[in-house]
């Protein structure tokens, strides 16, 4: 399914108090080709820079999926999915989802996994495709590495987990065998229906652009939107009436910054470990969320300012970065 973390903030704080996280290096009940692809894939993680987790050491036979639910007034195009215009639930069924929001645009999936708690392999998990599994234990470890705002940290850790699958199929598969295919085309389809993203949010913030200034009524820009996901939701593959303003607002998070994770990847010479080093430098040398308020003299922490000043301020903390190594011009500014 599209959007995987959609209100990730919420979720974690509330499994992180029911998921007790174990540090054994195998998960107990998990064989066969599972248990020996999560050690290979620790190895690799551990190559290009990772630090051990305390994600999928546990098999849980009872827990599937993590239930999401974000609605938002259509009228109202959200930044992303931290934006609070959109309001978020979890542990509800898609019946309770969809009562709740009334007219709103309504955004219900699942979670087959989640970073950050220790979290267990899921039977969402092991019963899904190998491209899918692989992905998640990536992204997901990716989270644990560093403390930045989520709207940089999605973006990294997405495109990270791309050139790593790409990486950790050509070492284990070969060019040729079905299963690496499979895996390096998830990761290119999904890389190209980031930027895919950007750019169907980007008409869709024009249209609700000209809805502010009061050039068209609000008839007309539902009229314009619906084509626009209409054109958006076939390129990106969600099925019909699935693409809305939470859904794709929830995919910008990991796609807004995804080209400046290129650019860098790019001028530290196409290196995950090299990245996955800079990006932990970043992260030593960000500001602080204070530090950013107290700046801006942004009182909420929880307003859009505040999420888009934050992300903003560690994009420069990037680029000054870079140019300590000597690369700054090599970015896309």
């Amino acid at each position: 399914m599209n959007g995987i973390r959609a209100c990730r903030p919420l979720v974690v704080a509330f499994l992180a108090a029911l998921i007790a996280g174990c540090g054994t290096p195998q998960a107990p009940g998990l064989t066969g080709e599972w248990a020996g692809l999560l050690d290979e894939l620790r190895a690799f993680e551990r190559r290009i820079g990772f630090a051990d987790t305390r994600n999928f050491a546990t098999l849980s036979h009872d827990q599937g999926e993590y239930p999401f639910c974000g609605h938002v007034p259509p009228l109202t195009l959200p930044y992303s999915y931290e934006d609070p215009a959109i309001t978020w639930l979890n542990s509800t069924t898609e019946e309770e989802c969809r009562t709740r929001s009334g007219d709103a645009d309504v955004y219900f999936g699942a979670s087959e996994a989640l970073g950050e708690i220790g979290a267990p392999v899921t039977r969402a998990m092991i019963t899904g495709k190998l491209d899918r599994f692989i992905y998640l234990v990536i992204h997901e470890n990716c989270h644990d590495q560093f403390g930045l705002p989520y709207g940089i940290e999605e973006a990294l850790c997405e495109f990270i987990t791309y050139k790593a699958m790409a990486l950790f199929s050509a070492e284990k598969y070969g060019p040729y065998a079905g299963a690496g295919r499979a895996i390096r085309g998830y990761a290119e389809t999904r890389s190209a229906r980031t930027h895919a993203t950007i750019g169907y949010y980007d008409q869709l913030a024009l249209l609700y652009a000209r809805h502010e200034r009061r050039e068209i009524p609000p008839e007309a820009l539902l009229r314009e939107r619906t084509a626009i996901f209409e054109t958006a939701r076939k390129q990106l593959n969600w099925s019909a009436g699935e693409l809305n303003n939470v859904a794709i607002a929830n995919r910008m998070t990991y796609s807004r910054h995804y080209p400046l994770m290129e650019s860098v990847f790019d001028a530290l010479g196409r290196d995950p470990a090299r990245m996955v080093a800079f990006f932990r430098q970043v992260d030593r040398v960000k500001p602080s969320g204070a530090q950013v308020m107290e700046r801006t003299r942004i009182m909420d922490e929880g307003s859009l300012e505040f999420v888009r000043a934050y992300e903003l301020a560690v994009v420069e903390t990037i680029r000054r970065t870079l140019a300590g190594e000597g690369t700054f011009d090599k970015v896309s500014k």
